[in-house]
C-alpha cells in the first residue's frame, strides 16, 4: 500500500515557524498525510532544532526526522533541495510540490487581492518543474492577482537568492549531483557578503516598486536582501 508524505522542511521551518505550523496543521486535518522533517534520515537534527524558536522545539522534535519512502509513495514538499534529493535517490517515488497539493483542494478558501499586479519569481532549483510553476500561477490567479513575468522566468530562471553564490551543502552535491553539479556550471562559488548584496540589488532593479511573489525560502531571502517588495507564496495562502 502506498503512502503519502509531507516534508515540512528544516530550513523553511527555522525561518517561518508559525507559518510552517499552519501548513502542517492544514495538511494533517485536510489530507491526513504522514508529516516528516526532512528527505534524509538524521540530517543535522540538533542544529536545526536549535535554530527554532524555543516555543517550537518540542513539537518539531516530535516529528519523525524522515520517512521510509518506498516505490509508489507520493511525497509533497516546499523544499526544492528535498525534491531534488528524492528525485535522484528515490526515482520510484512521486515527488510533488505543496502548491500542487493546495491547488487540488476544491474546498480551499483563497484570500482576494483584488487584481493587484505582481511579478512571479521562479527558482533555479525548480527550473524544470513545470507542474509546480504552473500551479503557482494558478494559485495566484485564484487569489485574484494580475501576474507579470520577468524576462527570465520558468525554465530560463537563474535565481535562487544568494544560495547560488556560496558553496552548496555537501549533502546536496553527493545525493543530487545531476541538479547541483552536472547542471550547475559556474554556480555555488564563494562570494563575499558585499558581492552577494550587489548581485541581489542588481537582480531586483527590474521589479522597481512592484510586489514580487516567490515560492522558495532562498529566493525570498535574496529578494529581500536586494530591496524588493517580496512575499512568499505560503504567506499569502496561510498567513
Amino acid at each position: 500500500m502506498s503512502n503519502r508524505y509531507y516534508i515540512a522542511s528544516c530550513v523553511f521551518t527555522a525561518g517561518y515557524p508559525e507559518l510552517s505550523r499552519k501548513i502542517r496543521d492544514y495538511i494533517a486535518a485536510r489530507f491526513g498525510f504522514r508529516i516528516v522533517r526532512c528527505c534524509v534520515p538524521r540530517y543535522k537534527l540538533q542544529e536545526f532544532t536549535d535554530r527554532m524558536p524555543e516555543a517550537y522545539r518540542g513539537e518539531w522534535s516530535a516529528l519523525p526526522d524522515c520517512g521510509d519512502f518506498a516505490a509508489g509513495d507520493t511525497v509533497y514538499s516546499l523544499c526544492h533541495n528535498c525534491s531534488a534529493v528524492l528525485e535522484e535517490t528515490k526515482p520510484e517515488v512521486v515527488v510533488k510540490s505543496l502548491w500542487e497539493l493546495v491547488l487540488s483542494d476544491r474546498d480551499f478558501v483563497y484570500p482576494d487581492f483584488h487584481g493587484a499586479a505582481v511579478y512571479v519569481q521562479d527558482c533555479w532549483r525548480a527550473y524544470d518543474r513545470q507542474d509546480e510553476q504552473s500551479a503557482v500561477r494558478r494559485l495566484l490567479e485564484r487569489m485574484n492577482f494580475r501576474i507579470m513575468e520577468p524576462a527570465e522566468s520558468r525554465e530560463r530562471t537563474r535565481f535562487c537568492g544568494i544560495s547560488l553564490y556560496r558553496p552548496a551543502p555537501p549533502r546536496n552535491l553527493k545525493l543530487a549531483p545531476r541538479r547541483f553539479v552536472e547542471n550547475a556550471p559556474g554556480l555555488f562559488l564563494p562570494h563575499s557578503p558585499e558581492r552577494q548584496r550587489e548581485l541581489m540589488e542588481a537582480h531586483c532593479r527590474q521589479f522597481g516598486s512592484s510586489q514580487v511573489i516567490c515560492y522558495c525560502h532562498y529566493c525570498h531571502e535574496g529578494l529581500k536582501l536586494g530591496g524588493a517588495a517580496a512575499r512568499h507564496l505560503a504567506e499569502l495562502l496561510f498567513g
